[in-house]
């Protein structure tokens, strides 16, 4: 298979079935978790000020006093590397023009400088993270193997795809074929990893804050 054969693969039929895979993967874990039930909770609800649902994404969306001063790298390359993600998927022209294509969704894009400054910074942000991960003591002990591979299976999307649009190692149809394949990897194992946070994230603290609530307790 030479790398337009590979690059027209990746395109057409590894695309469809790495969009198969992510769909059913996530409508099937998604009917676990509220498969799993839960019994009504018949106390007498406690009323109290800042103990709500929304109140706890909002809190938990901040990190706790004191805890940006003695892990920066933490939360501040999580903060940066997350949105910086967010603005190469979602506002890159290219990206754009797929999920229009695709679904039928369209909005405005930013402009590419913009977003190559993005990409640069979240790299930059997902090795710092990375290093401050591998020479903490504490965090190296309770990384994963599943840890540095979710790592690997984002970082290598925006890395490809910033080599692809520079023209950078590899001939530019090579190139974008790695790319289009790292993505096709990270849609397959997102449903079956820590990845499938993108999903749970808030609506798991909004349960937890709810649940809470309810016993008059802010969390």
């Amino acid at each position: 298979m030479n790398e337009v054969e590979l690059l027209n693969w990746v395109r057409g039929p590894g695309l469809n079935i790495a969009i198969g895979i992510f769909l059913l993967g996530t409508i099937w874990r998604l009917f676990e978790i509220y498969s799993l039930g839960r019994k009504k909770d018949l106390s007498a609800p406690r009323h109290t000020a800042g103990a709500s649902g929304w109140n706890t994404i909002a809190r938990r969306s901040l990190a706790p006093p004191g805890m940006l001063k003695r892990s920066p790298i933490s939360y501040i390359g999580g903060y940066v590397f997350h949105v910086g993600l967010a603005i190469v998927v979602f506002l890159f022209a290219p990206h754009i023009e797929l999920i229009e294509n695709l679904f039928g969704l369209s909005w405005p894009a930013l402009p590419s400088q913009v977003v190559d400054l993005a990409t640069v910074v979240t790299l930059a942000a997902m090795v710092l993270v990375l290093v401050d991960r591998i020479n903490k003591p504490v965090k190296r002990y309770l990384s994963t193997v599943e840890d540095y591979f979710t790592w690997a299976v984002t970082f290598l999307p925006v890395l490809t795809g910033y080599m692809a649009v520079k023209h950078l190692l590899l001939p530019y149809t090579t190139m974008l074929a790695l790319h289009i394949l790292s993505v096709e990897i990270l849609l397959v194992v997102l449903p079956f990893t820590k990845l499938f946070h993108v999903f749970t994230l808030f609506m798991s603290r909004w349960y937890n804050g709810q649940a809470n609530a309810h016993k008059g307790v802010p969390v």
